[in-house]
C-alpha cells in the first residue's frame, strides 16, 4: 500500500505528462481526417475557438477538482457533494472500457510501424484490403494488442515520477521534433501549397453545424475531457504550480500537435489526391490512404517510418494516462499496490480487448445495436458516458458547488485568473448546453438518423 501518494516533480513534468495523455490518437489520426472532411481552415477555426473557451473551461474544471481534493476521481466528486459520489463510479467506466480498445488501434499502429522499420511488406500496404486483411486476420492483431498493451503497462507499474513523468519528458519532446520534420518535408513537395490553403485557410462556404458539432466532439475526445484522466494527473500536481499556466500550455500543446499533424496528412493527400480525396478518407486516412500516399512519395519509405513512429509515440502516452486513471481509482478505493493493480487491469483489458480485435475479423458477425465490438464500446464511452460524466460536472461545479470551489484553488498562490469571468459563463450556461448537444447529435449520427 502507497502511504504518501504520488506526484509530478514540478510543473513541466505535470504538462508534459498531461501534454503526452491529450495527445494521443485523437491528434494524429481523428483530427486530420476530421479537418479534411470539414473544410479544412473553418474546421481548425471553430475548434481553436471551442478549445479556448469550452476545451478550456472544462480542463481547468477537472486539474482544480484533482489538485484540491488530491483524490483520484472516485472518490473526488463525492469528497464535494456526496449526492454525486455517484459521478465517481462512471468516471471510473469510462477509462476501464476505453483502455482495451484505444490498445487495439494501438496495436494496429505499431503494426504499421514494424511494416515500415522492417521493409518487409511497405509496398503491399499500400495496396487495397491490406488494412483490413490485416485486421481480418486470427492471432496477429492480438499479437500486436498485447504488445502495445504490456508496453503501457510497464510504464504504469513503474510510477508517477519514475514512469510516467520521465517518459513523457523523453517522447513528448521527440514526437515534436518528428512532427515538425514531417511538416517541413511535405510543405517543400511540388503541389504542397494548395493543400497548405486548403488546410489553414478559412473558407466560410464550408461552415454548417455538423463543422461545429464534429469540432466539438475532437475537442473532447482530444484533450482528455471527462476520463478522469485529468483529475488524477491534478491530483498528482503540486500546490506551488501554476495552474493558469499549465492549462495554458497544455491547450497550446495539444493544439499545436493536433494542427501538425493535420499539415502532416492533409497537404500531402490534397496532393495525390485533390480535394475529392479529403472527404473520402475518413476514418481510414491513416491506415489505408496514407502508406498510398507514402508510396508515391519520394523517401516516403523514411517518411513513412518517422510517420508511425510519431504517432506511435503519442498513442503510447495517451494509453498510459489512460491506465494511469484507472489504477489510481483502484489504488485509492481498495488500498492496494500499484503492481497488483496494474496486473488486474491488465488482464481485465486483455479480456475486453479481445472482442475488440477480432470483432472486425472471425468474431465480426457478433453485433451489439448493429456495431461490432470496437464501434460500440467508442460509442458507448466518448458518444455516451463522457458527455454525461462532463455534463453533470459542469451542472455540480456551476450550480451546486459553485464556481468558487475552483476559482480559490486557481488563484491560491496569489495567481491572476484573467479568464475567471469566462470560465464561470462557461461552466454554468455554455458547457451544459453544448454537452447536451453532443449528447443528442453523435447518438443519432450512431444510429443513421442524421449524418456527420
Amino acid at each position: 500500500m502507497e502511504k504518501k501518494r504520488s506526484s509530478f516533480t514540478g510543473g513541466i513534468g505535470f504538462v508534459l505528462a498531461a501534454a503526452g495523455s491529450a495527445v494521443g490518437l485523437g491528434n494524429m489520426w481523428r483530427f486530420p481526417y476530421l479537418a479534411a472532411q470539414y473544410g479544412g481552415g473553418i474546421f481548425i477555426l471553430v475548434y481553436i475557438i471551442l478549445a479556448l473557451t469550452f476545451g478550456f473551461a472544462l480542463m481547468t474544471t477537472e486539474i482544480a477538482i484533482g489538485r484540491r481534493t488530491k483524490l483520484s476521481p472516485i472518490k473526488s466528486y463525492g469528497a464535494m457533494n456526496k449526492k454525486f459520489n455517484f459521478l465517481g463510479k462512471l468516471a471510473f467506466i469510462i477509462p476501464v472500457i476505453i483502455l482495451p480498445y484505444y490498445c487495439v488501434i494501438g496495436g494496429w499502429v505499431t503494426k504499421y510501424m514494424t511494416v515500415f522499420l522492417t521493409r518487409t511488406e511497405t509496398d503491399a500496404a499500400s495496396v487495397d484490403g491490406y488494412f483490413t486483411g490485416f485486421i481480418g486476420q486470427k492471432y496477429a492483431p492480438l499479437v500486436f494488442f498485447f504488445i502495445f498493451l504490456a508496453l503501457t503497462a510497464i510504464i504504469v507499474a513503474t510510477g508517477v515520477e519514475k514512469g510516467i513523468e520521465k517518459i513523457s519528458k523523453i517522447l513528448m519532446p521527440i514526437l515534436i521534433v518528428l512532427a515538425i520534420g514531417i511538416c517541413v518535408y511535405v510543405a517543400f513537395l511540388p503541389g504542397a501549397a494548395e493543400g497548405m490553403k486548403y488546410y489553414l485557410l478559412p473558407d466560410f462556404s464550408k461552415f454548417s453545424f455538423k463543422t461545429v458539432c464534429a469540432a466539438m466532439g475532437q475537442m473532447f475526445y482530444s484533450m482528455s475531457l471527462a476520463m478522469g484522466i485529468m483529475i488524477t494527473y491534478g491530483s498528482y500536481t503540486r500546490d506551488d504550480v501554476s495552474l493558469v499556466k499549465s492549462v495554458n500550455q497544455i491547450e497550446i500543446f495539444d493544439t499545436v500537435v493536433a494542427m501538425l499533424a493535420g499539415m502532416m496528412v492533409v497537404p500531402a493527400v490534397y496532393i495525390f489526391s485533390g480535394e475529392a480525396g479529403m472527404t473520402s478518407g475518413g476514418p481510414g486516412l491513416m491506415f489505408i490512404t496514407l502508406p498510398k500516399v507514402f508510396d508515391k512519395m519520394a523517401g516516403g519509405q523514411i517518411i513513412g517510418l518517422a510517420f508511425f513512429v510519431l504517432v506511435f509515440f503519442a498513442a503510447l502516452t495517451s494509453a498510459v494516462s489512460v491506465m494511469e486513471a484507472i489504477v489510481s481509482m483502484i489504488m485509492d478505493r481498495f488500498k492496494v499496490s500499484r503492481w497488483k493493480c496494474v496486473l488486474m487491469v491488465f488482464a481485465f483489458s486483455i479480456l475486453l480487448g479481445i472482442p475488440s480485435s477480432l470483432g472486425n475479423g472471425i468474431w465480426s458477425s457478433i453485433t451489439i445495436l448493429g456495431m461490432d465490438f470496437l464501434t460500440f464500446f467508442d460509442y458507448i464511452s466518448n458518444s455516451v458516458l463522457m458527455p454525461i460524466v462532463a455534463l453533470i460536472t459542469a451542472i455540480l461545479i456551476g450550480w451546486v458547488v459553485g464556481t468558487k470551489f475552483i476559482t480559490d484553488e486557481v488563484t491560491k498562490n496569489g495567481e491572476k485568473f484573467r479568464r475567471k469571468g469566462l470560465y464561470e459563463f462557461v461552466i454554468k450556461y455554455i458547457a451544459p448546453v453544448l454537452l447536451v448537444i453532443i449528447l443528442i447529435v453523435y447518438t443519432l449520427a450512431q444510429f443513421g438518423v442524421i449524418k456527420l
